[in-house]
């Protein structure tokens, strides 16, 4: 028995004690990811979500020349404002504080070693494609569940009106 609590105990120390990530490791992680590109492919794609946004909201209107200049320019501006605040050097040191207070040493290394990887690397370049692409097929299942949806909705609405009343 007491050779188990001893085995629990020394467990409990090496787990509580695990080494922290080392801002080396960290910062080799964010570069074998490919951060720093990510948030600049988020930035464009941002742009592109902003401008197909606009163009749904204004379709149909006519719009003087003006007016589809200035809201032509909104999305770039916008995303101008985004990147002098949320830019590589400003977020870098913020990463690199959130990934040592949250991964352990063996864990970063891990990672590495994944992304390091074929298969890492594959992940990291087809990563955005599939995210793009669930969106996308995201938006084409909620614009067909949308009817039943209000449907259903409508429904609640008449029946919590139906309860009310009794």
């Amino acid at each position: 028995m007491r050779r188990l609590l001893l085995s629990l105990a020394l467990a409990s120390a090496c787990a509580v004690h695990a080494a922290p990530a080392s801002q080396a490791s960290v910062e080799a992680l964010l570069q074998v990811t490919k951060a720093e590109s990510m948030m600049d492919a988020m930035f464009v794609h941002m742009e592109q979500v902003m401008r197909a946004g606009m163009q749904q909201a204004t379709r149909g209107k006519t719009l003087s020349e003006e007016q589809q200049r200035v809201l032509d320019a909104v999305p770039a501006k916008f995303i101008s404002v985004m990147r002098s605040e949320m830019n590589w050097q400003t977020l870098k040191p913020q990463f690199v504080k959130l990934y040592q207070e949250t991964f352990e040493q063996a864990e970063v290394d891990g990672m590495l070693s994944f992304y390091a990887s074929p298969a890492g690397q594959a992940l990291i370049h087809k990563m955005p494609v599939v995210m793009q692409k669930s969106m996308q097929l995201s938006q084409t299942l909620m614009q067909s569940a949308m009817p039943r949806m209000q449907v259903a909705l409508k429904e609640a609405i008449k029946e919590a009106k139906l309860s009310s009343t009794r």
